[in-house]
Parts: structure tokens; sequence; C-alpha cells
């Protein structure tokens, strides 16, 4: 569980760091957003925690430059009340976010979250048959997406929405259950995580050949996978 943390905010970056490493997490850090990118393209990381306000190189750009070339999965630290750098930072792929001043508690719950449903695709379980709607097939155990035959590639967040839908079956799921499954945590009233990764799974599917993504917006309530 390695963890590496880009924050100018030397202060902060100390106080996160030594409540991390209490909870058994190894800790590395970055000033900025160009050496951060620099240490999460390394592969030495589980998990990136990446500010967005810093100086040199931003964390939008930061993160920009590693969804490039690595799938890391990275959690955003964003201005409260600032929701478009948390949209934008989802677009981009980030996998979560955490609004700042936060909680060191919050933190690590979130990080274990994402530690949890990133470790569940490299386990063995029954679970792990391809799931296919139509021409579309996910891969769990390989963490493959192919769509009317074409790879997709997805952010690990992306990965577990997509999952949930396909194990649904048909079935519609709340905003809340699929906060619940794919994300690891609960769904807030103002949290659009879950309509922008829906989003950029749809525009990922459909920059490949074939039709429209084959989700469905129910209005409301929430969203379903269209089975042919």
């Amino acid at each position: 569980m390695r963890v590496l943390l880009v924050d100018d905010d030397a202060e902060l970056v100390s106080m996160l760091s030594d409540y991390l490493r209490s909870e058994g997490f190894e800790v590395d850090s970055a000033s900025d957003g160009e050496s951060g990118a620099a240490a999460a393209l390394t592969g030495q990381y589980a998990l990136v925690v990446l500010d967005v306000m810093m100086p040199r190189v931003g964390g939008l750009e930061a993160l920009r430059q590693i969804r490039q070339h690595s799938r890391v999965p990275v959690l955003m630290l964003t201005a409260k009340g600032d929701d478009i750098d948390r949209i934008i930072g989802l677009e981009l792929g980030a996998d979560d976010y955490v609004p700042k001043p936060c909680l060191p508690r919050e933190l690590v719950a979130r990080l274990r979250a994402i530690l949890r449903r990133t470790t569940s695709q490299t386990e063995p379980t029954s679970s792990n048959q391809p799931l296919t709607a139509g021409a579309l097939t996910l891969f769990p155990d390989r963490h493959r997406v192919e769509w009317h035959g074409s790879p997709v590639e997805l952010t690990n967040a992306e990965f577990q929405l997509l999952a949930a839908l396909l194990r649904a079956g048909g079935r519609v799921l709340s905003k809340q259950e699929l906060s619940e499954q794919a994300l690891g945590r609960p769904h807030t009233r103002y949290d659009r995580s879950v309509d922008v990764h829906m989003s950029n799974i749809r525009q990922k599917l459909g920059a490949g050949s074939g039709p429209h993504a084959p989700i469905l917006t129910v209005r409301g309530v929430g969203y379903r996978i269209i089975l042919e």
C-alpha cells in the first residue's frame, strides 16, 4: 500500500503522511505536478493523491500526463465547492476526489475503497467469467473491455461501474447502488461522479466501431445496460 502524495502544502503533506503511515500505508511525496507525474509513472505506487492547485504543472495537467501512460488509481484533492475542477478531473480519468480541507480519516476511507475495488480485479473468484451485452464484453480478471471486438481503455472506476451494470443483467441500478458497488462509498446529493464516469464510458465506447454505447439513462432513477 504505497501512496504518492502530490501537493505543495508542506504542512498538509506532513500531517497526511503521518496519519497514513499510522494506518499502515507507505508514503512518498512530491511538491509540484511535474515531479509528481514523473513519480506516478514509475509504477511504484498503488495510489496517487493529487492536488489540483500546484506550481509549475497543475494537478489537472499532471493527471492528463499520467493518464496518457498509466491506469494507476488517482484521487484528486479539490477546493471545497469547486465543482468545475472535480468534473474536469473525473473527465480526465480521476478515480475519485476529496474536497479540501479534508479529514485524514475520510481520505483513508476513500483510498481503501479504491484499493478494494482495484484488488478485487486481480483476485481469482467465481465472478471472473466474461460479462456480455450484445457486442460488449468485459473480462473482470483481465481488466479488459471489448466493444465490437476492439479493446476500450477504461479507468478503474469506469471499469467497475460498467461491470456493475453488466452484473445487474439489465436491471436498473440507482446512483446510490452504483456508487456503493463500484466506487465503494455512498452517493451524496450533489455528487456527480457516477454521471461523469458514465459519460466517459459512453464517449469511449462511441469512439470505437458500431452504434452508440448500450447504456440507458433512466431519468430520476439511475442507469441500466441494454442487453441486446
